[in-house]
C-alpha cells in the first residue's frame, strides 16, 4: 500500500512540473508536438530512474559515511552529466534505433533539473533504495504524462484561432496554468495513503 502512495502522490498530487515547478524549460520548449513529447517523456523515465539509483548508492555508499554530505549537489550534478553521457555513448553502440529515438533528447536531459530534482527529494524524504526507485519512475511517468497532455492541447491550439496578443508562449503559460490548477483536484488523495 506504501508504494501505491508514493506512485498516486508522485504523478497526480505532486507532479514535478505542475505542482513543484521543475522541468519548465523543457516542458515548454518540446511540447509542441505530441512525437517529441512522447520521446522527451521516455528519455526522462529512463534516465531518472538509472540517476536516482547511482545517486542515491553515492550518498548513501559515500557521502553519508564520510561526512561530505556538503558535496552532495556537485557530486549528483557531475554523476548526472556523466550518467547522461555514458547512456549516449552505450545506447550508440548497443542499440541505433534507440538512441536514434532517444538521441535528440538526451542532451536535454543533462540540464533538465527534474533529475537533479528527485534525485535530492529522495534523499530528503529519507526513502529506501526501492521506495527511490518507485518514487522515480512515477515522478518521470507524471512529467511524460503532463508532457503528453499538455502538447496535445497545444497541438489544437494551433488549429484554433488564438488571439494575436496570446499566440505562442501566453497560450501556453495559460494553458500550463490552468492544467496545474486541474491537477490541485488530487490535492486531498495523498491524505488516504498516511
Amino acid at each position: 500500500m506504501e508504494y501505491i502512495g508514493i506512485i498516486i502522490v508522485a504523478i497526480f498530487v505532486n507532479n514535478v512540473v505542475l505542482s513543484q515547478f521543475l522541468g519548465i524549460c523543457p516542458f515548454l520548449g518540446v511540447s509542441k508536438k505530441v512525437d517529441t513529447a512522447i520521446g522527451m517523456g521516455l528519455a526522462v523515465t529512463f534516465v531518472l530512474t538509472i540517476a536516482t539509483i547511482v545517486t542515491f548508492l553515492l550518498q548513501k555508499g559515500i557521502l553519508e559515511p564520510f561526512g561530505l554530505q556538503y558535496l552532495q549537489t556537485i557530486s549528483f550534478i557531475l554523476v548526472i552529466a556523466a550518467l547522461v553521457q555514458m547512456v549516449e555513448i552505450v545506447l550508440k553502440k548497443i542499440s541505433p534505433a534507440l538512441y536514434q529515438a532517444l538521441g535528440v533528447f538526451l542532451p536535454l536531459i543533462t540540464t533538465n533539473c527534474v533529475i537533479l530534482g528527485v534525485a535530492l527529494l529522495v534523499i530528503q524524504k529519507d526513502f529506501n533504495l526501492m521506495e527511490s526507485i518507485v518514487y522515480a519512475v512515477a515522478t518521470a511517468i507524471g512529467y511524460a504524462m503532463a508532457l503528453v497532455i499538455f502538447s496535445s492541447i497545444r497541438e489544437q491550439l494551433a488549429l484554433t484561432k488564438v488571439p494575436k496578443a496570446l499566440q505562442g508562449i501566453p497560450v501556453a503559460l495559460i494553458t500550463a496554468g490552468i492544467m496545474a490548477m486541474a491537477f490541485m483536484g488530487f490535492s486531498g488523495i495523498d491524505q488516504v495513503f498516511k
